[in-house]
């Protein structure tokens, strides 16, 4: 007999959306949000993120898991939304999730969650490794096909530089967001830098652009 006076209890998500560039639209992994919620989940927050997945210093990836309570789980549109690093660092930012005692919700990963708590002995041990392994081929695969897209991209400049028809590198406005986000956050110059593993030089050139450009001052300071 169910015992009508224990309430159901909640199933809480915390939804993560990535696009690599300004210049990308997030709308479509809005729909996200809505799917979570006719899952069943409580959205407790969505993260919004425009920044490389090939980077661990994103500010809203670093704000959601710093608010990431025991039993929520992490939702994203796929998993190279929440990385592209290299498989170790992929590791240790999957580790970092589950120790705050949440879990991956993400499309294409088996989740076999609740199998596992339903085992014991050596079913619950190869449980475990299957989606360990599920998730280390996921990693892995995001990674692999990020360092495609780069390498695609290094040809195509050395097509376009061959041809005459390379102008140069476009300013990095996802990096330069990422460093205004740590500044903003309160990091230190030297600490910035070293998140967003670049100069302190650009750091100060970035952070003085910015300042000029929300005082509406004109400057020559270079992106």
């Amino acid at each position: 007999m169910v015992d009508e006076s224990t309430p159901p209890a909640i199933r809480a998500a915390r939804v993560y959306l990535r696009v690599s560039t300004e210049e990308q639209d997030l709308t479509r992994q809005e729909a996200i949000v809505a799917s979570a919620r006719a899952a069943g989940y409580y959205v407790a927050a969505v993260y919004r993120e425009k920044a490389s997945g090939a980077r661990p210093d994103r500010p809203e990836l670093l704000r959601m898991i710093a608010d990431l309570q025991p039993g929520e789980v992490v939702v994203a549109e796929k998993i190279d939304r929440i990385s592209r690093l290299p498989l170790p660092d992929a590791e240790l930012l999957v580790a970092t999730i589950r120790s705050k005692g949440a879990r991956l919700a993400v499309p294409g990963i088996v989740d076999l969650t609740d199998l596992v708590a339903d085992s014991a002995g050596v079913a619950r041990i190869v449980l475990e490794a299957v989606q360990d392994m599920l998730l280390r081929v996921a990693l892995q695969t995001a990674r692999d096909d990020y360092e495609t897209r780069r390498e695609r991209q290094r040809e195509g400049i050395e097509i376009a530089k061959r041809a005459g028809r390379y102008t140069g590198r476009k300013p990095d406005l996802a990096h330069h967001r990422r460093i205004i986000g740590l500044r903003e956050a309160g990091m230190s110059i030297a600490k910035t830098a070293e998140l967003a593993g670049c100069s302190i030089a650009q750091v100060k050139r970035v952070t003085a652009l910015h300042r000029a450009r929300a005082a509406g001052v004109t400057t020559d300071v270079a992106s």
